[in-house]
């Protein structure tokens, strides 16, 4: 009834008290593949993060750290120390933020 290889193949066998099936294996032959069907690729990755995601993620996180140095340096420009360490050694603006006490005004 059943030709002799197939029959094999999906005969259960007997191990350790309990039927299992035996494990098939693909036919030898490439599978077909449709020229207009998808162009599969490895795609290399570490960790599940691919070259494209990680530009991505960069980018992103360089905006967001410049903002947020921009946004420190604006709230610290009043403090003298950061105006005479940091902000006068800028080039362009650093001009801005010296600071001449005229003599007549110093109380000292």
């Amino acid at each position: 009834m059943f030709p002799s290889k197939l029959y094999r193949a999906l005969r259960p066998v007997l191990t350790k008290g309990t039927m299992q099936t035996q494990i098939r294996r693909a036919d030898a032959f490439p599978q077909y593949r449709s020229p207009y069907g998808p162009k599969y690729a490895y795609q290399p990755h570490v960790a599940g993060i691919t070259p494209k995601t990680l530009l991505n993620v960069g980018i992103k996180s360089a905006g967001l750290g410049g903002v947020a140095l921009f946004a420190v340096i604006f709230y610290a420009s009043g403090i003298p120390k950061v105006q005479h360490d940091v902000l006068q050694k800028v080039p362009f603006i650093g001009s801005y933020f010296v600071n001449v006490v005229a003599p007549e005004d110093n109380p000292f």
